[in-house]
């Protein structure tokens, strides 16, 4: 249901930028702790126009962009992150079942594929962990594996059955505004905020034609210009792409396999992720992470003929069994990366505002936490959540241009030869690990 845009001035209790994932979940969080505030939500478009209408549906528990991550920048934390995480995903299920959310929920697990023994061997060294943090996980060899999905690239695979769910992100973003909007916040579309104004009595977002004058501010920009400079120094929009298939007939899922239904994740630095939709397709994406002078976010990047030929390419590749399917669908979304890879938060305005941003392409789940961190810190709320490293830590910011543009394009170079040379990283990509620095989607 399309929402008008904002015209004149108004008022709200809170104001939520952004009208993706997070943003949607803020606003529906806030008006489930506090019924009688009045909570008002815009999108410089429409919403779910960004990642979380772009994504591929892939919903884990992971806070902090997959278990190895976390435990490279906060071991002490992971088992609280780990349990929040879960916790956070049966919300999401219980919310979803609560208020009747149509969004293809499907909760298969995932498999992180091998196809060379280097990376085999790091998915064995990964199993011990998992399990010590209370995943379900098994390993599958080469025909093990095979006997789940049959192509001839993979090798082996950690099949990954707790904390990994899967869903139509668009339907979901649909189900939070149908929610949000039956418990009163009200939303505008088409409505970019321009900029944000102290006063007296709180701040006024600033947008085109109008103004929101607010007590507080949530921030969910995602990839999008921020005016706060804590958040655009640190996220820059990557760019990713996505092909799905037409429906697949019986003989072609035969020769598939595929039967669970998993969705599954290359182990490579440049990797792909895959999953089969309800209506039989198969949605294919990834691989590509591209960043464009300046960091700019236009509608012409959404479209990239060279991405899609090179996924179409490598897609034949893994499944030369399904030569001829077409493509009926394809996109492409920008995603707000950090150098850590998950999201980070912080207040600006003498704590009027907050935000809540970075999710660095696992933001599916971890968006509705994110959210709550974000109003937790905006209400000065003291709590252990709070006090985690993990949410009082941000990441280190991105240098500026043309010094960014720089050292993403060489950072992609090195990566690309560290996939040609079985994963071994060479000196650069070493150096960035030692410092928390990264780059991915």
């Amino acid at each position: 249901m399309p929402h008008e845009p904002l015209e004149g001035r108004v008022k709200a209790d809170l104001v939520v930028v952004g009208g993706g994932l997070t943003g949607l979940w803020a606003a529906v969080r806030a008006k489930q702790e506090q019924p009688d505030r009045a909570v008002t939500l815009i999108d410089r478009e429409t919403l779910a126009i960004g990642a979380s209408g772009r994504n591929g549906g892939f919903m884990s528990s992971s806070l902090v962009h997959g278990l190895g991550n976390g435990l490279s920048r906060f071991p002490d934390e992971m088992p609280e992150l780990e349990r929040l995480g879960f916790e956070n995903l049966e919300a999401i299920g219980e919310t979803i079942e609560s208020f009747g959310i149509e969004c293809d929920l499907e909760k298969p697990g995932v498999i992180e594929t091998a196809m060379t023994p280097e990376q085999y061997e790091e998915l064995t060294e990964l199993l011990p962990d998992l399990e010590r943090f209370g995943h379900e996980v098994v390993l599958l060899d080469r025909e093990a594996m095979r006997a789940e999905v049959d192509s001839p690239l993979l090798i082996g695979g950690l099949w990954q059955k707790s904390g990994e769910w899967a869903v139509d992100p668009v339907k979901l973003c649909d189900g939070l505004a149908r929610v949000a909007s039956e418990l009163g916040v009200v939303i505008f579309e088409n409505t970019e905020m321009t900029g944000l104004k102290e006063t007296a009595s709180g701040i006024d977002v600033v947008t085109g034609a109008g103004s929101i004058s607010s007590q507080k501010v949530l921030l969910a920009t995602a990839a999008f210009k921020s005016p706060v400079r804590a958040v655009s120094s640190r996220v820059i929009p990557v760019f990713d792409y996505v092909l799905v298939t037409e429906p697949l007939d019986e003989a072609q899922k035969a020769s598939v396999g595929w039967h669970n239904r998993q969705g599954l994740s290359d182990s490579a630095n440049r990797f792909h992720y895959y999953r089969q939709t309800v209506d039989g397709r198969i949605l294919w994406g990834g691989y590509d992470a591209i960043y464009n002078y300046g960091g700019r976010v236009e509608d012409r990047y959404y479209q990239r003929d060279e991405s899609f030929a090179g996924l179409a390419q490598r897609f034949h590749a893994a499944f030369p069994q399904l030569e001829g399917i077409r493509f009926s669908h394809r996109w492409g979304g920008a995603i707000d990366t950090c150098s850590r890879f998950f999201a980070f938060y912080g207040l600006a305005h003498g704590g009027k505002v907050s935000y809540a941003v970075g999710h660095t392409g696992l933001g599916v789940g971890a968006s509705r936490f994110a959210a709550g961190v974000g109003l937790e810190l905006l209400e000065g709320r003291k709590s252990d959540i709070t006090a985690l490293q993990y949410v009082r830590e941000r990441p280190i910011p991105f240098p500026p241009e043309p010094m960014r543009w720089a050292t993403i394009q060489f950072t992609r170079n090195r990566i690309a030869a560290a996939d040609l040379n079985g994963g071994r990283e060479g000196i650069w990509l070493r150096t960035l690990s030692r410092l928390g620095l990264g780059f991915d989607s």
